[in-house]
């Protein structure tokens, strides 16, 4: 069988079995046919050598350490499917290292730079609510902007009945999210005034509807709103974007007290060593207080 013919049975299963989103098979998909192109199309048939001078290809070219770890990742995967359906007997990519990626610390919004954008908006309720989930909850981007109005914490004549709310995560996994006073009130707030015209967005499922062709606030435009309120408020708008909320509602969760565990479940990441970046950030500030603090630094 073709590498194109196997290629599209593996993505048919990664999105039957697995739940992977267009976006993850896409990329899914890339990676494969440019693997399959630089192998003369036996990307099926290729042996530990092959795919190892793939690799050392990209590197050569200049990608960096991440975009390689991600192809040698979907290597991975569909020499696994490709062993699992018994179109192979072994797997060439069993001892193929992906290359160290460097994470880079986030530059993290202080709780005054939230508290700014969070006044700055107090007349918007929709904006408030999406601040305050993608702040109080933190949300990824497009798990907040497909959030349905099922998701939501139940509600019994006007009042919260529980403060969880489901959250669709990354391959379709599930996971409850915890709210805050403050969240839930920004949702209570929003729901009131979500049908008005002024608005212009529709009604529908998603409790952020929209008239597009998605039936939900795109991403696009809700990174947008997060600029114009950036400038509003003397930010850098290259800092205020959904993932730097997220960043913010991790750092404070720890400098709060909360363990590595704790906010590895919140955020929803699989791997703890993806939630550890954000212990760097409060090495850094303890090594500062250090600095200014401990009679023998000085």
């Amino acid at each position: 069988m073709s590498d194109h013919a196997r290629i599209e049975a593996f993505l048919e299963m990664m999105s039957a079995e697995r739940g992977a989103s267009p976006h993850t098979l896409d990329a899914y998909g890339r990676d494969l046919l440019e693997a399959s192109g630089y192998l003369g199309g036996s990307l099926c048939e290729a042996d530990p050598g092959d795919l190892s001078q793939w690799m050392q290809s990209l590197a050569k070219d200049g990608l960096a350490a991440s975009t390689q770890a991600r192809k040698l990742s979907s290597l991975k995967r569909f020499f696994r499917f490709l062993f699992e359906e018994r179109d192979r007997k072994d797997d060439p990519t069993s001892k193929l290292d992906a290359p160290k990626v460097q994470r880079d610390v986030p530059d993290v919004l202080s709780r005054e730079d939230v508290d700014h954008l969070l006044r700055a908006c107090a007349d918007d309720p929709r904006l408030t609510c999406l601040l305050e989930l993608l702040y109080g909850a933190g949300l990824r981007v497009t798990e907040l902007v497909s959030l349905r109005l099922g998701d939501l914490p139940r509600r019994r004549l006007g009042l919260w009945e529980t403060r969880e709310m489901i959250i669709r995560g990354k391959g379709g996994k599930e996971r409850m999210c915890p709210l805050g006073a403050p969240a839930l009130l920004a949702i209570r707030n929003w729901l009131e005034v979500r049908d008005d015209e002024k608005y212009g967005t529709g009604s529908g499922d998603f409790l952020f509807p929209s008239r597009g062709k998605s039936g939900h606030l795109t991403r696009r435009r809700l990174a947008q709103m997060l600029e114009t309120l950036a400038i509003e408020v003397g930010l850098s708008p290259s800092r205020v974007h959904p993932h730097a909320l997220r960043h913010a509602y991790a750092t404070h969760l720890l400098q709060g007290g909360a363990d590595l565990r704790s906010v590895q479940t919140l955020l929803g990441h699989a791997d703890i060593a993806t939630t550890q970046i954000y212990t760097h950030v409060l090495t850094d500030e303890l090594a500062d207080l250090l600095e200014t603090s401990h009679p023998m630094s000085h």
